[in-house]
């Protein structure tokens, strides 16, 4: 299998090659040149297989120079003791039609570690092939990649990572998690903005011939942890079949009927993921795309204009506050018969004039995969309140949005099929807006003395990887400005 860029059409990488270097030198996004297939057959099998032993066989036909041997050893030590729960993603039935995949079981409490656990491993190997130096991990996060690349690549020999987060735009959970992490090859920076600041940044950076040349000097090369990297992408599409193979294995799906999965998703990597999955033949039937207010992701899927020019809103399910999509160019890549001129046109534009329009027939497309709905603060908090009323389950505020967009689809279309809500995180990552949504009222007291009252509240279990927090100390108190992030891996490189 050989991977492409979405902006230069004479790209032709290995998968090494495509996880070590993340994002090709013009920008461009890699993607496989076909999407393998999965036959009604092979998915049987899969059924009667783990979590493990599904993920190496829908990995394998993506990651075609690693040897069988090679998979396996990095699937099994990725999916060992650091979670929780034996299945890895676990699904839990809310009622007879929706089923929650839970993703948060790994070392970070979010989804980010189904992949992030891997995906270090995927480098090892990737680099050995490709006889690449030393790797610097470039991160922009909206709180749940950072802490998950840390921890993910935490001491692994031949790479350092470097994390940018929002100051003002993760929870103080997720901000705990990444400032007092633990290892010898880390750096972590807030920056004053937003997820999209820190995200541009990191993509200008990538391509800044300055740094390339001064990283080379040093014998250093930069790839991603970002989904903008493959190698973060690939392993959830493995999670995707497993969902389904688990509904069908409890009786709540008959094999070979539809599934509609509902994504809550601000960079749209989580959902593409589940758009690969389908094109693979999973029987999917819509994929439910999920904003909260920062909508435009949902105005792009109904309307065909991406329009990045609005107002930015601070939320309480802050790992969506993102307003450019990086994984959605690798979708309009592929709806557009992979024609990269069309692809770069529509970039370039939303570069210059933060916006762009596709035409009727993308549009249609789109259109016939996605449905999009949005979910306010309000209803985020309603959801959560009503969910735990109702059904004894309690979400995090992102997966919330999840909820209410799928009630809102059904309302709108009267289509009551199987639906799974993917479960990003774990409520405790968001104990101020959780209890504030079931007792109405804002709760007073620091993250852990509120996790011991949502424990008290609602008899759940915190993870103790979060309550560990308390006693550790604050390594990495550093907040630069947007044009101050060169200089900063600079002196965090030092």
């Amino acid at each position: 299998m050989k991977y492409l860029s979405t902006r230069d059409p004479f790209v032709r990488v290995t998968a090494a090659e495509a996880i070590v270097r993340g994002l090709s030198a013009e920008g461009g996004l890699f993607l496989p040149e076909s999407i393998p297939q999965v036959t009604p057959g092979e998915l049987r099998e899969l059924c009667a297989l783990t979590y493990v032993e599904r993920a190496e066989r829908i990995l394998a036909p993506y990651l075609t120079d690693f040897s069988v041997e090679e998979l396996a050893d990095c699937v099994r030590s990725a999916y060992g003791t650091q979670f929780a729960v034996e299945d890895i993603a676990h699904l839990a039935l809310l009622d007879e039609n929706t089923g929650m995949l839970e993703l948060f079981h790994g070392p970070t409490c979010a989804f980010k570690d189904v992949a992030l656990q891997l995906l270090p491993r995927l480098f090892a190997v990737s680099a050995q092939k490709t006889g690449a130096g030393e790797l610097v991990i470039l991160v922009a996060t909206s709180g749940d990649t950072g802490k998950a690349a840390l921890e993910g690549f935490r001491d692994v020999p031949g790479t350092r990572v470097l994390v940018f987060y929002p100051s003002e735009g993760v929870s103080p959970m997720q901000r705990l998690q990444m400032i007092t992490q633990e290892g010898g090859n880390m750096g972590v920076c807030a920056v004053a903005g937003n997820f999209d600041d820190a995200q541009t940044g990191v993509k200008e950076i990538f391509t800044d011939s300055a740094v390339i040349a001064d990283l080379s000097a040093r014998g250093l090369a930069f790839s991603s942890a970002n989904s903008i990297n493959w190698g973060r992408l690939v392993p959830q599409i493995a999670y995707y079949f497993s969902a389904y193979c688990d509904l069908v294995n409890t009786g709540s799906v008959e094999f070979g009927n539809k599934v509609n999965f509902v994504v809550p998703t601000g960079n749209f990597g989580n959902i593409l993921a589940a758009y690969y999955a389908r094109e693979m033949g999973l029987p999917i039937g819509k994929l439910i795309c999920a904003s909260n207010q920062n909508c435009v992701l949902t105005d792009f899927i109904r309307t065909g204009t991406y329009n990045a020019r609005r107002d930015f809103f601070t939320t309480i399910s802050p790992s969506m506050d993102i307003l450019i999509s990086s994984n959605l160019e690798r979708l309009l890549f592929l709806l557009s018969g992979q024609e990269t001129a069309k692809t770069v046109d529509w970039m370039n534009s939303l570069r210059k004039n933060g916006d762009y329009t596709v035409p009727q027939d993308i549009l249609d497309k789109l259109q016939a995969l996605f449905w999009a709905g949005s979910c306010d603060e309000e209803s985020t908090r309603d959801t959560i309140a009503n969910v735990w009323h109702k059904n004894a389950y309690l979400c995090d505020p992102h997966t919330a949005v999840g909820v209410d967009v799928l009630q809102q689809y059904r309302d709108a279309t009267g289509d009551a099929t199987m639906a799974v809500v993917a479960a990003t995180a774990s409520p405790f990552k968001f104990v101020t807006p959780v209890l504030e949504a079931l007792n109405g009222l804002v709760p007073e007291g620091d993250e852990f003395e509120l996790a011991e009252r949502l424990v008290a509240e609602t008899a759940q279990i915190c993870p103790e990887q979060l309550l560990h927090l308390r006693d550790k100390p604050v390594r990495f108190p550093s907040i630069v400005e947007k044009d101050g992030m060169r200089r900063a891996v600079s002196e965090m490189l030092d």
